[in-house]
C-alpha cells in the first residue's frame, strides 16, 4: 500500500492531504451553529432551546407501525425495490390534498416528491444557480437554505424584514442595487409562514405586493413552507403558491406534521422546471425511497391525519405559551417575537452583548440556543438568539429560561465593570417589548 504524502512545497496540508484537490465549491462548506449544537443538546442534563426537532412523541406508535405493517402486508415487494424519480402517484396525490388546505391548486404531474424539502432546496438551487449569481433571503434566513446557497457559491443578498414579515419597499431597494451592480438575480428564497427563525408571519397585503415586484421584475421565488399547517390562534394567510402559479416553486415537507424521519418532502413546480427537477433527482438519488412513500401514503390513508396535526398544534402552543411567560417573568426589559404557529421565538438581546461569544458560558450553565449569526450569510445577528420551544417539556422550558437569564445577566454585569472603567458602554433595554423591533435584522 502505498500512503499519500502532502509534498512541503505544496498548499495542501498533513491533515488532509488531498485539500488541493477539491473542487471550488467546497470552500462554501461549513458546519453551522445548528449542527455543532445537536452534540451539546445530547447531554441530558443541558436544556436545548437550540434544534428544530419536532415533538415525535406526541405522534400515537400505533398509528405508524400500523401503517408499516399494512405496507409490508399489501405492498412489499413494491415498496422494498426502486420506484420513480418523480415518487408515487399515490404520495403525490396525498400532497396536493394538504396543500388545498393552503388555497393552492395543482396537477399530480408537477409534483415531484424529494428526500425530505431540503433536498428539494438543493436541487433547485442546483439547476438555478452558477457561481456569482444572487439569491435574495430574508434577514434572517434559514441556516439550512445559506449553507446550500453556499455550496453552490451562490451571493446571498439579505433582505430586511419587520413583524409583517419581508418589507416590499427593501426588496425594491435591494434588487435595484444589484441591478445597477450588474448582478444577476435568480430567486427569492422566502419563507413566509411561521419564519425560521423569525417566527414572524408574512401578511396577506405584502404576499400580494412581493409577488408582483418578482413579476415585474423576471424574479422566480422559492416557497418554503414547513410549518404552515403548525398554527395556534387562527391560519395564516394562503400560501404565495395559491396565488402565483407559474413564479413560484413551492415547497412541502412531512418532517412537521409527521416525523422527520422518513425524509420524504416534495416541490409543486411550473411545468418546464418540473421536468428539470425529476432529471436533477433521478442524477442525485435515482429515487426517492419509495418505502417511506408507501408507509406515509399509508398513514394519510388510514389515520385522522388531521386530527394529529391539531394534536401538534395543541402540544406547541402551550410550550409556546410556557416559553413567553418564562420570557415576560425573567427578561421583561428585552425584546422577542411572538409567533402564531410554527417553532420559534426570535429574541433581541441589549447591546453590546453578543449571542455567538455569550454561547460557551450558556452551555457551562446547562443551557443551549441558536445564535443569530447562524442565519446571516453576512457575519449579521449577533445580537439576536433562536430559541425553540417544540422538543421541550412546558416545565424543562421555563428551566432553561431561567439559566439563560442568569447567563444574560452575569455577562451584563461583566460589562458594567468593563464600562465603569470606561473602557466599554453598556446599553440596556428600557422597555418591555413582546413583539418584534421595527426590523429584525
Amino acid at each position: 500500500m502505498t500512503t499519500h504524502e502532502p509534498t512541503s512545497g505544496g498548499s495542501s496540508t498533513r491533515f488532509d492531504p488531498w485539500y488541493d484537490h477539491y473542487a471550488d465549491r467546497t470552500a462554501g462548506l461549513s458546519a453551522s451553529e445548528v449542527r455543532a449544537l445537536f452534540a451539546v443538546a445530547s447531554r441530558p442534563e443541558v436544556v436545548s432551546l437550540a434544534g428544530g426537532m419536532p415533538y415525535v412523541s406526541a405522534l400515537p406508535s400505533e398509528l405508524v407501525t400500523g401503517a408499516l405493517d399494512r405496507v409490508m402486508r399489501d405492498h412489499g415487494p413494491q415498496a422494498l425495490q426502486y420506484g420513480s424519480g418523480q415518487g408515487t402517484p399515490e404520495l403525490r396525490e396525498r400532497a396536493l390534498e394538504i396543500m388545498a388546505l393552503e388555497g393552492i391548486r395543482g396537477s399530480v404531474d408537477d409534483v415531484v416528491i424529494t428526500t425530505g424539502s431540503q433536498q428539494a432546496l438543493d436541487l433547485v438551487t442546483k439547476l438555478f444557480i452558477n457561481p456569482g449569481d444572487v439569491i435574495l433571503a430574508e434577514a434572517p434566513s434559514y441556516v439550512g437554505a445559506i449553507g446550500v446557497f453556499r455550496s453552490y457559491q451562490a451571493e446571498i443578498a439579505h433582505v430586511l424584514m419587520d413583524d409583517d414579515g419581508l418589507i416590499p419597499q427593501a426588496l425594491r431597494d435591494a434588487i435595484t442595487r444589484l441591478k445597477a451592480d450588474g448582478k444577476t438575480i435568480k430567486f427569492l428564497y422566502t419563507i413566509p409562514t411561521f419564519h425560521n427563525p423569525a417566527g414572524v408571519t408574512l401578511s396577506w397585503e405584502r404576499r400580494l405586493e412581493i409577488l408582483e415586484i418578482c413579476r415585474a421584475n423576471d424574479i422566480l421565488v422559492l416557497e418554503d413552507n414547513p410549518y404552515g399547517l403548525l398554527y395556534f390562534d387562527s391560519p395564516p394567510p394562503n400560501a404565495l403558491r395559491s396565488i402565483e402559479e407559474d413564479g413560484v416553486i413551492y415547497l412541502g415537507t412531512f418532517s412537521k406534521t409527521l416525523a422527520p424521519g422518513f425524509r420524504v418532502g416534495w416541490a409543486l413546480a411550473p411545468h418546464a422546471i418540473r421536468e428539470k427537477l425529476i432529471l436533477a433527482n433521478e442524477s442525485a438519488t435515482l429515487c426517492p425511497s419509495a418505502f417511506s412513500q408507501f408507509a406515509i401514503s399509508e398513514y394519510l390513508a388510514s389515520a385522522d391525519w388531521k386530527g394529529q396535526i391539531d394534536t401538534f398544534r395543541g402540544v406547541y402552543r402551550g410550550r409556546r405559551d410556557a416559553m413567553l411567560s418564562a420570557l415576560s417573568e425573567h427578561l421583561p426589559e428585552m425584546s422577542w417575537t411572538v409567533p402564531n404557529g410554527g417553532f420559534y421565538v426570535w429574541l433581541t438581546l441589549p447591546s453590546p452583548l453578543d449571542s455567538k461569544e455569550m454561547l460557551p458560558r450558556a452551555v457551562k450553565e446547562l443551557v443551549a440556543y441558536t445564535p443569530g449569526t447562524a442565519f446571516y450569510s453576512d457575519g449579521g445577528g449577533r445580537q439576536k438568539i433562536r430559541l425553540s420551544f417544540c422538543y421541550p417539556n412546558e416545565e424543562t422550558i421555563r428551566t432553561g429560561i431561567r439559566r439563560l437569564t442568569s447567563v444574560i445577566n452575569e455577562e451584563l454585569e461583566l460589562l458594567d465593570t468593563f464600562s465603569s472603567t470606561g473602557q466599554m458602554e453598556v446599553v440596556r433595554p428600557n422597555a418591555h417589548v413582546t413583539s418584534p423591533p421595527p426590523n429584525i435584522n
